[in-house]
């Protein structure tokens, strides 16, 4: 880590060579260096807006910070030794650089090149010392002198190094290993820190013996000799107050025998020392201080602790040192995200509703303070549409980000398993054998942004129907339903082709998983025979109080079959117009009124059919005479592979990585770890399943039927096998009605039908604009409103009562089907195809949406192959196709989601998100977007040496470097030790920014500066070789004059 206590500013450095630079809340910039090694360290330019970042690959980068999108300068590759240490000192422009053979280089950082100047190990150790001190593991300058370098090396010894007559002046040893140094500001004393767990405070001019030697965390003997050695001290700090005691902080030193505690920063201030325990392991800290002069005090006022998987700011300033709240989002990963839905242009009031109940959520405790890191400006920013982001997590917790700006920002966060019982020993959870851990993983979010209705389905076969409440409630009962879907027969897997004969059935493994519903599996038996009707999870049986925000209004679970588990949910819809809720897996679909809490439907997928299958179904056979053939079973997968997907979930535990959503899976061929389809282009990535699943719900009001003259309430339902079904709703009036009548739901005997699994559904009228489904205004669920008011928002819903009812529509519409292989556009109510694309055909796709861009609609596709691809609605002409990602790890197909506006996004790794635009507008505004790191500010002032120190001479000693290090006076450095590479940060760096005279201008600017650098560099040059002439004609003109009167043989 790095802070620039000018501009406000912390960089942070990671092992995969990226880096990430926060200033006030919202300001956030991501670089990434090409070489992709490890950060080592970094050092800021103090209030220059520049950076410098060394790397494991033994690089150094300049990086300018004062343009928008950061980039390097020069770089300097050293190419014998290994970099492992570097200091910059405060209005310094050479960098000090250590390596690991004991040798000290120095770098110009203006023009990134070494200086002839060369602090030998041998010369600054000891001449009587035999052996190598080791690499260099600290370099800094005496606070009060710069002329006087501090050196450690990793052995125990220190020389402290007279830059002038460059010899050491003082050398200092102590026994244990050193990890760190620490200058007491007024440049007498420093502090060492030691492997030992010891830390060491030297005088300056005392180096025989330390001048106190401390163990902090070590139990003193009674007999008064030294303390036992604990963990190393990695790293220490010592901040001097005027107005008290100093502070001494570190990380490490603690006890051997403290097994098991977590890591710990120690603050010893006065006789007082506080140990901070951190949830995870200390990487680096640092002290945050009002001056960035070395020889003042320092007056430190927070301490930020960089943790392998957070970031801590403790508060210096206030008792018991509470630590500030964290603004930026660098817990997205606090719980492995496992879906995640993006949804943008949503409305309006949303964003402050979720922070409102959010802000009710917050811990006590933190500091009353404000965030300290507050440099930058904001960008222009924000979109002019609100964004939200929900990302589902493996213990079941969900949470809200608005994502309307450059940077995330959350919202809200709420638990999925407070509904459920939590199992206290692992005796007493014997129905979460579905999954190994992790039973409340969160698989698949349905949000209405309208109405606030929130439905998500886990891996544990169980539904959640939320309600938004800005009030507080006490649940005495969660509401529960339990559901048994049921799978009778093994249908054939063939959807539209000529090439399989569809009488073949297809045995093997994946009959197996067909059956399992009703014939019992020996590896499912328990000592009480086998398990049948047992949902997954225990519901909460005592009161359950839940706060503001969203609230659970029923939980829906199905149960165990014959000892069977319960197959996981495919696909997912609500509406909170019509009051319904419907889900579906590879067993059947099940509808539920979430208002009167009743089961609507609970149907096998075959029976949606009725007499109308276009399948010829096989019935069961005896599990014994199943028997691995080739029929239309994949032979060139791996028989692993094979074995993990046809398993029965209670014979074989699952990962913990979860398994997709059915229409997800795709074939891994693990060779490559490639996705690749190896079976028939007209065959879908999960016939291997042999069960027709449900992958497609889209509630609507449309024509069900061809004779249809008007509209009805409806649900499209679609299949694996590529097959579209349409079940008319048949909904009571609004009203008191609607509580005690019951819903009627019934097959329309529509049948579609596509190549590959359905993706999406939608509707559009006439003009091509998206018919968006019905759905009720939100309004709060906990106040008892006025008869005459309710009755009022229950009549202004858009539902239609019944057929005869319905408004009378001439206009026809559009229904726009998405499936694997294929898009259709149907007009309705003729259920005439008028337009088909075939989107792929050596891959397949994995997500479809139908987005707004620029005022109108179009439909977006993310291939397996890594292709990005949209298409104009109806007309189907494709409008872009992009080799973007090739899908390498079944997270990005889990997690990658489109919206509106053209923008998208997916898990590129397990902690970070990545958004995406295909809009040009978007791109074009992108520059104006991000916010600015580098702000003009004055540097504070040095402090007053006061009139006797000036007088008698003392304070800070100054030190014309230029003077040492320039190549006039120490020459020039080997070439062959460092190569210098000029960066892509100049004129190049600007090609980036927006186009239009501001562009042009800074191009221009950027570019003047350049021609005047190379200039000055020319004249510089010219004035070298004239000086060089001239000295060269001085010395001949004093050579001719000594020898013009001498003989010939005097010579």
């Amino acid at each position: 880590m790095a802070f620039d206590p000018v501009q406000k500013i912390l960089a942070i450095g990671t092992q995969s060579g990226s880096l990430r630079l926060f200033g006030r809340p919202g300001v956030e910039c991501y670089c990434q260096h090409d070489s992709a090694a490890g950060v080592i360290q970094l050092q800021f330019l103090i209030n220059e807006g520049a950076l410098v970042s060394a790397l494991a690959d033994d690089t150094l980068h300049l990086w300018n910070l004062r343009q928008k999108r950061p980039a390097i300068l020069h770089s300097l590759k050293f190419n014998k030794e290994r970099i492992t240490f570097c200091h910059l000192p405060f209005q310094s422009k050479w960098l000090y650089v250590g390596t690991e053979r004991g040798n000290v280089h120095i770098v110009n950082v203006e023009s990134f090149t070494l200086s002839g100047y060369v602090i030998m190990w041998n010369k600054a150790i000891e001449l009587s010392s035999k052996t190598h001190p080791g690499l260099i593991v600290h370099i800094s300058d005496n606070p009060m002198d710069e002329g006087k370098l501090l050196i450690g090396f990793e052995s125990g010894t220190l020389v402290l190094w007279d830059l002038k007559s460059k010899k050491g002046e003082y050398r200092y040893s102590y026994d244990e290993a050193i990890h760190s140094v620490a200058w007491h500001h007024e440049g007498k004393q420093f502090v060492c820190s030691h492997s030992d767990g010891s830390l060491t405070i030297w005088n300056v001019k005392s180096p025989i013996k330390p001048a106190q030697i401390i163990t902090p965390h070590g139990k003193l003997p009674k007999d008064g000799k030294k303390a036992e050695p604990c963990k190393p001290i990695l790293k220490v700090e010592y901040r001097t107050c005027k107005s008290g005691d100093p502070f001494i902080i570190f990380s490490g030193g603690l006890s051997y025998d403290t097994v098991g505690r977590r890591p710990c920063l120690t603050v010893m201030h006065g006789k007082t020392t506080a140990v901070l325990e951190m949830d995870y392991p200390i990487v680096d800290f640092l002290t945050l201080c009002e001056t960035p002069y070395p020889s003042d005090f320092q007056e430190p006022y927070a301490v930020v602790v960089l943790l392998e998987k957070d970031l801590v700011v403790v508060d210096l300033g206030q008792n018991g040192y509470p630590i500030f709240e964290n603004p930026y989002p660098l817990d997205i990963h606090e719980s492995p995200v496992t879906c995640c839905e993006y949804f943008a242009d949503c409305p309006v009031d949303l964003i402050p509703a979720l922070y409102s109940v959010g802000a009710k959520q917050k811990r006590q405790g933190y500091s009353k303070k404000e965030w300290p890191i507050n440099g930058g400006n904001w960008g222009l920013g924000t979109q002019s549409y609100p964004e939200i982001i929900i990302t589902g997590h493996a213990d079941g917790s969900l949470k809200f980000w608005d994502a309307s700006a450059i940077t995330l920002q959350v919202l809200y966060k709420m638990k999925t398993s407070k509904v459920f019982e939590k199992s206290r020993n692992k005796e007493e959870k014997p129905n979460t054998d579905i999954v190994d851990e992790d039973p409340y993983a969160i698989q698949i979010i349905t949000w209405c942004p309208e109405s606030r209705m929130l439905c998500v389905a886990g891996v544990s076969a169980h539904v959640i129907v939320y309600k938004f409440s800005r009030q507080e409630v006490t649940t005495e009962a969660i509401q529960m339903l339990e559901i048994r879907l049921l799978y009778e027969i093994n249908d054939l897997d063939s959807p539209e082709t000529d090439q399989i004969p569809l009488g073949a059935p297809c045995q093997g493994p994946n009959s197996q998983t067909a059956n399992s519903q009703s014939h019992p599996s020996t590896s499912s038996s328990s000592s009480d025979g086998l398990r049948d009707n047992v949902p997954c999870l225990k519901i909460r049986s005592t009161p359950l109080k839940q706060g503001a925000g969203y609230q659970a209004e029923v939980v829906i679970q199905l149960v165990w079959v014959n000892g069977e588990p319960p197959q996981q949910i495919s696909s997912l819809a609500v509406n909170s117009s019509y009051g319904l809720l419907v889900f579906g897996n590879c067993n059947g679909i099940a509808m539920v009124d979430y208002i009167q809490k009743t089961v609507l439907l609970n149907l096998g997928t075959i029976e949606l059919y009725g007499s109308n299958d276009p399948y010829q179904r096989q019935p069961k056979s005896p599990r014994k005479t199943r028997q691995t053939s080739g029929g239309l079973c994949d032979i060139n997968e791996g028989s692993t592979n094979l074995d993990d997907r046809c398993k029965s979930p209670t014979s074989a535990k699952m990962s913990r990585k979860l398994s997709l959503p059915t229409e997800l899976k795709p074939d891994l061929d693990v060779k490559d770890n490639s996705f690749s389809r190896s079976r028939s282009s007209s065959v879908t990535s999960i016939d291997k399943e042999s069960r027709e699943a449900i992958t497609a719900l889209h509630f609507c009001e449309t024509y069900t039927r061809k004779a249809d003259t008007c509209t009805s309430p409806c649900l499209w339902v679609g299949t694996t096998l590529g097959t579209v079904l349409v079940i008319v709703l048949n909904l009571p009036p609004g009203g008191d009605q609607r509580l005690t009548q019951p819903v009627i739901v019934s097959p329309s005997g529509t049948i579609l039908r596509l190549k590959g699994a359905i993706l999406r559904i939608a509707f559009l009228d006439t003009t091509g604009s998206l018919i968006n489904p019905a759905h009720e205004p939100w309004r709060e669920p906990n106040v008892q409103e006025e008869k005459d008011d309710k009755d009022k928002c229950r009549k202004l819903r858009p539902v239609s009562v019944s057929p005869s009812s319905s408004q009378e529509i001439n206009e026809t519409q559009y229904a726009v089907i998405c499936s694997e292989k294929q898009a259709k556009v149907i007009s309705l109510p003729s259920q005439n195809c008028i337009y088909k694309h075939n989107i792929t055909e050596t891959s397949f796709v994995l997500r479809a949406d139908i987005v707004g861009l620029n005022g109108s609609i179009c439909l977006a596709c993310f291939c397996a192959n890594g292709h990005i691809m949209t298409f104009s609605l109806p007309s189907l002409r494709p409008l872009l196709d992009v080799n973007y990602l090739p899908l390498t790890d079944m997270r990005i197909a889990r997690t990658f989601c489109f919206t509106n506006n053209g923008q998208a996004l997916y898990l590129v790794s397990p902690t970070e998100i990545q958004r995406i635009t295909y809009s040009q507008s978007t791109c074009e505004n992108l520059q104006e977007m991000l916010g600015e790191l580098f702000t003009p500010v004055e540097t504070p002032e040095a402090p007053n040496r006061g009139f006797f120190k000036g007088l008698f001479g003392g304070g800070a000693q100054s030190l014309d470097r230029e003077e040492l290090f320039g190549e006039s006076a120490a020459g020039k450095a080997s070439r062959s030790l460092a190569q210098h590479i000029p960066g892509t940060g100049g004129i190049e760096g600007v090609k980036g920014a927006a186009s239009g005279v501001a562009g042009e201008l800074a191009r221009a600017r950027i570019a003047l500066d350049e021609r005047g650098q190379k200039l000055s560099e020319l004249e510089e040059r010219t004035a070298a070789m004239l000086y060089s002439a001239d000295t060269f004609s001085k010395h001949a003109h004093e050579m001719m004059l000594k020898c013009k009167d001498k003989k010939w043989y005097q010579f």
